[in-house]
């Protein structure tokens, strides 16, 4: 699911919160909890959510009380928690903590980028009101509608040890002295989210860019006026008035980082590239075979699925409702 789709389906779930909590629309003297347009707005794909997210996710419980080794194994049996009990024994265990690890470490890198690349870059756009505005826009966001998978391979190409654009241009420059091993794991782990940091420079733009459109003008002309330094404003009224926007951003990358296939994919992951070896690419492997741990089955990686994304959930459901409490 792209990111944009993940924001729909939370502003989607946001209005809906907002009918329980406020039923004052009224039609005919009778109290209604939606109008027919709000229901031909979001009913489709509320629709293609419940069909291709929720209902899996229904059919997926039942396989983590299953011994199923894959998606057309002949001999299923109950096993009760069994699955639960595996997941943390050996050798199951040696696997998921690393790709658990790298999971987070690029999670956390990519929250960040939101702080350190995003904002940057909305402030630039809503400070100079230029003509100008409309192409670096465009410039910035171009890189996030380029397919995920190609990120990787991208970032692998410009950093070979060989024939590298980026290593041959810092070796020239004399900024090194031997080619950058890309696939390293430590140099991956900080490489990898910085470039899905570029990617996503655009989408994070233009959340906080609408964040900061929100407020009022004569708020800032005031604090102007006062001699408010820049920080100050930055520190006293921008930040705390865009908590809403923040809050959206860290959501989607939350359940974007977890959930990455693709770039680990283009990266290596699925060719023994370890530093590109994420928890979606464990589980893949887990559910289709061709997993490090032979003994790992459909149901063991339904089980970690579970037992590491529901509580992100859980995580994703709780900011949106943080985000109620900060709207202006």
């Amino acid at each position: 699911m792209s990111a944009l789709y993940r924001l729909f389906i939370l502003q989607i779930f946001k209005v809906i919160s907002m009918k329980f909590n406020d039923r004052k629309t009224k039609l005919k003297g009778k109290e209604k909890m939606f109008t027919r347009d709000e229901l031909l707005y979001f009913l489709p794909q509320f629709l293609i959510y419940c069909t291709f997210t929720l209902l899996p996710l229904v059919i997926a419980i039942p396989i983590v009380f299953t011994n199923r080794v894959n998606f057309i194994d002949p001999t299923v049996e109950f096993i009760g928690i069994q699955n639960f009990i595996d997941i943390f024994r050996s050798p199951i265990i040696e696997e998921m903590i690393p790709a658990v690890r790298r999971t987070a470490v690029f999670t956390a890198i990519t929250f960040l980028n939101i702080f350190f690349i995003g904002l940057p870059l909305a402030l630039i756009l809503y400070e100079f009101k230029s003509r100008l505005n409309g192409p670096f826009f465009t410039v910035v966001y171009m890189p996030y509608v380029t397919a995920p998978i190609g990120v990787g391979i991208l970032l692998t190409m410009l950093f070979s040890m060989d024939t590298g654009t980026m290593n041959m241009i810092l070796l020239k420059l004399g900024i090194i002295n031997n080619p950058i091993n890309i696939v390293d794991e430590n140099v991956a782990q900080f490489a990898l989210p910085l470039m899905v940091g570029w990617r996503n420079a655009g989408f994070n733009m233009a959340i906080l860019l609408s964040g900061l459109l929100t407020i009022p003008e004569e708020t800032v002309e005031a604090s102007r006026v006062d001699g408010a330094s820049y920080f100050n404003r930055l520190k006293l009224i921008y930040i705390p008035q865009i908590i809403p926007s923040i809050v959206i951003a860290t959501i989607v990358t939350l359940l974007r980082s977890f959930g990455n296939f693709d770039i680990p994919v283009g990266f290596g992951g699925l060719r023994g590239n370890r530093s590109a070896y994420f928890l979606s690419v464990m589980l893949y492997q887990m559910g289709f075979g061709g997993s490090a741990t032979q003994t790992a089955t459909l149901a063991h990686a339904v089980t970690i699925s579970l037992v590491v994304y529901l509580p992100l959930v859980v995580i994703a459901i709780s900011l949106n409702k943080l985000q109620s409490r900060f709207d202006y």
